[in-house]
């Protein structure tokens, strides 16, 4: 397959990066040995301007092409990788496992920093290209919003970005193929907390309660119909409430219960629907059981939409690394991916890079495939110089 010649020459400089980073694991914002471990690397590299702090512990590199910048077209593209970790204890028996218990890259993180890196050393070196290549290394993608706290920071604005992508590595997907769409293709995530206070008693007199159980139950039912029966079939949507606790003993029934759980849609009216009618269900198990329910109903990372001109670009690159039978187009997956804040800030695209038959993505048997930095880092490359070609 067409990889750059050079990546497989630096193969083994990113994997002992990618293996370094992943015995250090660190979460959300919290990646400070991180950071400064990238920052450190982009200016050994020679990268033009190499800046920390961006959405508290981001960093960015920026890299100049030879050629002088076209007068059509982008003359910035930003290439995106996440540092942040997981709170799962790793069960891998790897000599480079995680060394901090309770944490691991259980998905992917470490390969990803590591494959951008690899393209950054081999752009600084090249500089085969017109405009700027600006390395955006972001924190806090599980569940903190990394993406968004630098977009607040001006990153588009400072690098003057013109486009913007994303890679993840894809379990289950052949090493050596990549997996793309136009369109919406990680889902909007939102979340459901509820608190219901009841009235509590003895469990063989349940007609002087209101059973905190039985109402938690029945809005666990109506609430997981919302999808069957108030969306559109040729839609898509999820409600899995995954959370339920209440009491303490086998003969109470107890004053109060929570219930927590996800909502999953791939369009903002799909998004609106289902928010709506949660509420109205929450509500209505409130007045026909007479307990009194609380509903934060808080939204999430939106939908990742890739735009179609730079879908077909990642595409035609992605092909040229990989060849046209292993470049796949994707169904839409239900996950989430903050990288959708970059989308709705530049246009851009976000593909999956196969990692092979490996554990699943936030298993604690999951490891990134080393055989795949190649095939992604050579993606990066070849997504610049095709890009922003003189």
């Amino acid at each position: 397959m067409p990889i750059v010649n050079r990546v497989a020459d630096l193969q083994p400089d990113i994997q002992a990066w990618r293996r370094e980073i992943h015995q250090h694991p660190e979460l959300l914002y919290d990646v400070h040995r991180t950071a400064a471990f990238v920052a450190d690397r982009l200016r050994e590299f020679g990268c033009d301007e190499v800046a920390t702090g961006l959405g508290r512990t981001g960093v960015v590199g920026v890299i100049k092409g030879r050629k002088p910048a076209s007068n059509g077209g982008p003359k910035v593209i930003g290439l995106r990788a996440d540092m942040d970790a997981l709170p799962i204890e790793e069960e891998t028996s790897l000599p480079y496992a995680s060394k901090t218990k309770g944490l691991m890259h259980a998905c992917g993180h470490d390969g990803h920093t590591a494959m951008l890196l690899g393209a950054a050393r081999y752009l600084a070196e090249t500089r085969n290209f017109a405009g700027d290549a600006v390395v955006i290394f972001q924190p806090a993608e599980e569940g903190g919003a990394g993406a968004a706290a630098m977009i607040k920071d001006g990153l588009m604005e400072r690098f003057a970005i013109d486009q913007v992508y994303g890679m993840h590595n894809g379990p289950g997907i052949p090493v050596g193929s990549f997996a793309i769409r136009s369109g919406p293709i990680m889902a909007a995530t939102d979340a459901i907390d509820i608190k219901i206070e009841g009235h509590g008693g003895h469990a063989a007199r349940p007609h002087k309660c209101i059973d905190s159980v039985l109402v938690g139950a029945q809005l666990i039912t109506a609430l997981q119909s919302i999808v069957s029966r108030s969306v559109d079939p040729l839609d898509s949507a999820v409600i899995s409430m995954c959370e339920f606790h209440a009491g303490n003993a086998r003969n109470v029934i107890p004053q109060t219960a929570e219930l927590y759980g996800t909502v999953r849609t791939l369009t903002e009216e799909v998004r609106t629907l289902v928010e709506k009618r949660v509420r109205e269900v929450v509500a209505g198990v409130a007045q026909i059981t007479g307990a009194k329910i609380d509903l934060v109903y808080e939204r999430g990372y939106p939908v990742t939409v890739n735009h179609a001109s730079q879908t077909d670009l990642a595409t035609r690159v992605a092909r040229e690394i990989a060849g046209d039978g292993n470049v796949h187009e994707t169904p839409p997956l239900m996950g989430a991916e903050d990288f959708a804040y970059m989308l709705e800030a530049r246009p851009g695209a976000f593909i999956f890079c196969g990692n092979g038959n490996s554990a699943g993505l936030h298993h604690p048997a999951y490891n990134f495939n080393d055989e795949a930095i190649v095939y992604g880092t050579s993606y990066w490359i070849k997504l610049v110089e095709n890009t922003l070609a003189a």
